[in-house]
């Protein structure tokens, strides 16, 4: 017996000796530096818990003569672990892959002790009867502490460093911080289009001094994949390993995340959670992270905004300057390595090509660094005769990084179909979002066209691919008031769109996109094996150097054709009479002054036509002779000169346009006088004359229009009254007057509209005296939009309806803003 306790009694002092060599190295460590305190400050407190256990675990064995192979084994755990600590102690700041080797060693070692403890020491306790584990301060609570250890794993969640080179993200930074430390504030999505440096940002911010010092050690990043998988986020947050226990259920990983963030919160530990790259469709995902703790925070970046909470802040990209000094840095032209310094105007050519991405200024930089003066000419020579940035020999990091950003899924793939025609219009343009109403109606056969097309502009903004601007907040019907709501698209996503159109052969594409600079015709267009043309929708650009000399095209299957331009002078081309499958035409002048366009006889072959848009065109020819459109629905002219020809029509146009619905007259400033051949189309159901502030007064004659159901005269600042004919309108449902700064009193009769359902009269400042007492036989009429001023005028007659049901009042503040004037993504 005493030939056996003395090996033992060895074996005790050399793990004390070993112990305590390794609690010393740890201390020491601590107290001559930071660099990864906090898990050097764990490994210590995992010592404190263990020194009592095994202290009475070697006399057991002494007194027992109990077997010594699990006291050798930790003696050797502790050697190696402080051998470890004492390296990593003699790491120089700047080492950081070294630093971060170390870091997984001493993480090693804490996942050793915590294996003896869960395994060996238990199965040592049930050997001999003893409850060490209670009796010093119990196994559940040993257990919450190692599991709050893990919770706190640099290698798992810290955040990684940043390492590129960084401009242009301070300020970005400081509006991030502000936003994210609100106390309202307890999830924050950060979004932009990838390649924008939301990661980066992320990153900035995580090791930012005062995030630091509020948050401490509890920030912890974790990336998020496409398909993510809720138990490996959370293992990783719990700094759980492969021999650690499955979770049960998802259910089970979100309550032992819970537990361990709970454990933190009753420490007042202020929780900082970074969910890095998170994608569509994850809203549900994101909801089971957000407990209701106090002083936790949930900061996630997404290329989509989830308009589903609350708080978003939208990451823009690099202004000029900064561009240019990250491209310059990415070139190598800052500091001589490269061997070719391209002239200043040049670079900026190249900078504007990238759009503030700082991806792509990367990319394009890092590929015309150190390379020949002809390399940057060719660059630069294939962007300006039409090559794509997307097209030309640049690293494929960018193109996939652009086009991940159009996965959708299967019940989805309309969005895709309808960015992939934003393309249609040129950049550094506003896109109407009514010439989107035309276009998308027709291609894609929408119920309830307006409200399907917002609805999908929506969600296109919120992915990130396009800006929609809404212009004014008094809507009520979505669809119905969008005149002057428009789209912008960055022009990288504009080439990505374009791109993608492109993968397939000429003659098979769905859509066609053409750019015409100057009078140079695309070559495929010259070849008369490809005249045949299959798309559906056609869009050609051209510029002022265009001579409007078109080749001959076969537009087969055309249903929707976009022709943008920015000459004097403009004519259809040819080629229009030829689209019989033709449903909808969209022409835009994007010169300073109207235009005037030709060849609009040609409209008259076009047996499918169903819906007009021209914008800033000269048109008097299309009502001196008006072109036979027997299903023509719409119209819609758009700062356009209609001239005398539209108040004197010679021709009957309800005989011409026979099956016209809605016509759409907007910031046509030569319109004096209200035509009186308009009133005889009976087939109209809509009619919009907005912005045109010549127009004076409206003809007796409106009373012809029974079927109308929507009048729209905003701002028509001139109209002075509404003639009491306009009372005749039996199924005019909605009737829009706002900022008619002239209109002093509503038609006696007012009341006999008897389907009245919506009255907008916002801004109609001469509009003070009572309103009519026929106001009140209003038996439909559920809502009025206005001001404060006129507000108090509805409310004196709310309480004297013969139904005695209310009416919803809607005050719109004086909505002003500066939407109109945005020209940039």
């Amino acid at each position: 017996m005493q030939s056996v306790s003395v090996p033992n009694a060895a074996l005790g002092g050399a793990f004390e000796r070993v112990f305590s060599l390794l609690y010393e190295a740890i201390t020491d460590v601590i107290i001559k530096t930071r660099m990864y305190e906090s898990i050097l400050q764990r490994l210590k407190e995992t010592l404190d818990v263990m020194r009592p256990l095994v202290e009475k675990m070697v006399l057991s064995n002494r007194e027992q003569d109990l077997p010594e192979e699990r006291t050798k084994r930790l003696i050797e755990r502790m050697e190696k672990g402080e051998k470890r600590v004492r390296k990593y102690s003699k790491l120089p700041w700047w080492k950081y892959l070294v630093r971060f080797h170390y870091a997984n060693k001493l993480l090693q070692l804490e996942k050793d002790l915590c294996g003896f403890f869960k395994v060996e020491l238990p199965a040592w306790n049930a050997m001999n009867g003893l409850d060490v584990l209670e009796s010093v301060r119990g196994i559940k609570d040993i257990r919450e502490r190692l599991s709050l250890s893990r919770l706190n794993s640099v290698a798992s969640c810290v955040v990684p460093r940043f390492r590129d080179f960084v401009i242009g993200l301070d300020v970005p930074l400081e509006e991030l911080k502000m936003q994210l430390l609100k106390v309202e504030v307890s999830m924050l999505v950060l979004t932009a289009p990838g390649g924008c440096g939301k990661t980066t940002l992320v990153k900035m911010l995580g090791h930012d001094d005062q995030i630091k010092g509020i948050f401490k050690e509890n920030i912890f990043f974790v990336p998020v994949s496409k398909t993510p998988n809720l138990k490996v986020i959370i293992q990783k947050l719990l700094g759980k390993d492969d021999w650690s226990p499955a979770f049960q259920s998802d259910e089970d990983a979100i309550d032992q995340l819970e537990e361990m963030l709970l454990v933190l919160v009753k420490q007042s530990k202020p929780i900082l959670l970074i969910l890095d790259d998170v994608w569509s469709g994850s809203e549900s995902l994101l909801e089971k992270f957000a407990f209701r703790l106090p002083n936790y925070k949930i900061l996630v970046t997404s290329r989509t905004a989830f308009p589903r909470f609350s708080f978003t802040y939208k990451l823009k990209p690099l202004n000029d300057d900064d561009a240019m000094e990250l491209f310059r840095h990415s070139a190598g032209l800052q500091d001589g390595s490269s061997s070719y310094i391209p002239d200043g105007e040049m670079v900026k050519k190249i900078v504007k090509g990238c759009g503030g991405f700082p991806l792509a200024l990367r990319v394009v930089g890092k590929s015309l660094c150190g390379k020949s003066a002809a390399t940057w000419l060719l660059r630069l020579a294939k962007w300006s005769h039409g090559f794509s940035i997307l097209d030309t020999d640049i690293d494929s990091d960018l193109l996939k990084c652009l086009q991940s950003s159009l996965e959708f899924k299967s019940n989805e793939m309309i969005l895709k179909e309808c960015f992939m025609d934003l393309g249609s219009f040129p950049e550094d343009q506003k896109i109407p979002v009514a010439a989107l109403i035309d276009m998308w109606s027709e291609l894609y056969e929408l119920v309830e066209d307006g409200i399907h097309v917002i609805a999908n502009l929506h969600e296109i903004n919120t992915r990130n691919l396009a800006n929609l601007v809404v212009t004014r907040q008094d809507t009520s019907l979505v669809g119905s008031y969008c005149s002057e709501d428009f789209v912008l698209q960055h022009d990288l996503l504009r080439e990505l769109a374009i791109h993608q159109c492109s993968q397939e052969p000429i003659e098979q594409r769905k859509r066609l996109i053409v750019d015409i600079s100057g009078n140079n015709i695309p070559k495929w267009w010259m070849e008369q094996r490809l005249q045949l043309i299959n798309a559906q929708l056609l869009s050609i650009s051209t510029d002022e150097r265009f001579s409007s000399s078109w080749c001959n095209l076969l537009p087969a299957k055309v249903e929707v054709l976009v022709l943008n331009f920015q000459t004097k002078n403009y004519c259809l081309p040819g080629f229009v009479e030829k689209m019989d499958k033709l449903k909808a035409l969209i022409v835009t002048n994007y010169g300073f002054f109207p235009a005037e366009l030709g060849n609009i006889h040609l409209l008259g072959s076009l047996p499918n036509l169903k819906r007009i848009r021209f914008q800033k065109v000269s048109i008097p020819s299309i009502f001196k002779a008006p072109p036979p459109l027997r299903n023509l629905e719409k119209i819609s002219l758009f700062m356009c000169n209609i001239g005398k020809n539209f108040r004197n029509c010679s021709i009957e146009i309800s005989n011409a346009w026979s099956n016209l619905m809605e016509i759409i007259i907007d910031y046509c400033n030569d319109l004096v006088e209200f035509p009186t051949w308009l009133c005889y189309i009976v087939s109209l159901k809509k009619l919009s004359i907005t912005n045109c502030h010549k127009l004076s007064t409206l003809p007796i004659e409106i009373r012809e229009l029974t079927g109308l159901e929507v009048l729209n005269l905003r701002s028509c600042t001139n109209l002075s009254e509404l003639p009491e004919s306009v009372t005749s309108l039996q199924n005019l449902s909605i009737l829009d007057i706002s900022d008619c700064l002239s209109i002093s009193k509503l038609p006696k009769h007012i009341g006999e509209l008897r389907n009245l359902n919506e009255i907008h009269m916002t801004g109609c400042l001469r509009l003070r005296n009572p309103l009519p007492p026929s106001t009140m036989d209003l038996e439909k009429l559920k809502r009025v939009v206005c001001d404060k001023e006129r507000a108090k005028l509805w409310e004196a007659i709310q309480e004297f309806r013969m139904d005695g049901t209310r009416i919803e009042i809607r005050i719109v503040e004086k909505d002003i803003n500066l939407n109109w004037l945005a020209n940039r993504f």
